[in-house]
């Protein structure tokens, strides 16, 4: 078993479900010491490895600097994974400002507030931060107004990071994924398209022009690489997972 981050000490947010379930096993598989910040209260995550389980909204700044402070206490943060995010369907003319505020209290706020708390270990480790982006922040996704406008900040805010942080020996990366096949995708799908799930998997597959939805699993096995030294001269860089979405879509 590969131990790229044997000793080092990540912090996952949503790390208990879909793609951040992924990364949380992996990292865990890889000899990491996980945190996983969640939403929800009591989330056992039942696959072995070194996890500990924090309940946090990522949108409550003094709430993510409680537990990260904790977290430093207790040693080194050596990765922050930015992964908790939340959709929206619609245009701008069915997107209300209570829709716009919640996306943006996630996606964006969230992001923020977890890398200002991590940064004085980061800064201390010489670590790396990853966030998660989307394919929605590089090209017109309809009705995904809303979802588009917060991944695309998330994805400017990388490169931000990254420049800032040179200094200090922070990488700072983003991965950009088409559609991956999670609960998330079932339950979307059971609930707008009942009595024709597969019918609609099957069509939203074929968007890609590899013919698939990408696996959780896929997405973590490149959030290992960039988090692990084997990724030491990369710095500010979103790398799309999308099999041929965004360069074979003619």
């Amino acid at each position: 078993m590969n131990k790229d981050l044997e000793h080092k000490t990540a912090i996952i947010s949503g790390g208990a479900s879909g793609i951040g379930l992924a990364i949380t096993k992996k990292f865990a598989e890889s000899g990491a010491k996980v945190h996983v910040l969640e939403l929800k209260k009591d989330v056992q995550i039942e696959i072995d490895g070194d996890i500990e389980v924090h309940t946090c909204d990522v949108s409550d700044q003094a709430r993510v600097v409680s537990v990260i402070s904790k977290i430093m206490d207790s040693g080194s943060i050596d990765i922050l994974v930015n992964n908790a995010g939340i959709a929206h369907v619609g245009n701008i003319e069915a997107t209300s400002e209570t829709d716009l505020d919640r996306l943006y209290n996630v996606n964006i706020k969230g992001v923020y507030n977890c890398i200002k708390a991590s940064i004085p270990a980061l800064r201390q480790s010489k670590g790396v931060i990853l966030n998660m982006g989307s394919i929605a922040a590089h090209v017109g996704i309809p009705d995904r107004f809303a979802y588009s406008l917060t991944k695309g900040a998330v994805v400017t805010l990388t490169y931000a990071m990254a420049k800032d942080y040179l200094k200090d020996g922070i990488r700072c990366n983003s991965i950009s994924p088409a559609r991956v096949h999670t609960p998330f995708v079932d339950g979307f799908l059971a609930t707008n398209y009942p009595g024709k799930e597969q019918e609609m998997f099957d069509a939203l597959s074929k968007t890609q022009p590899i013919g698939r939805m990408a696996k959780p699993e896929e997405v973590a096995d490149l959030a290992l690489f960039l988090c692990s030294d084997k990724a030491a001269f990369i710095t500010g860089m979103d790398y799309p997972i999308d099999g041929g979405f965004l360069k074979l879509n003619n």
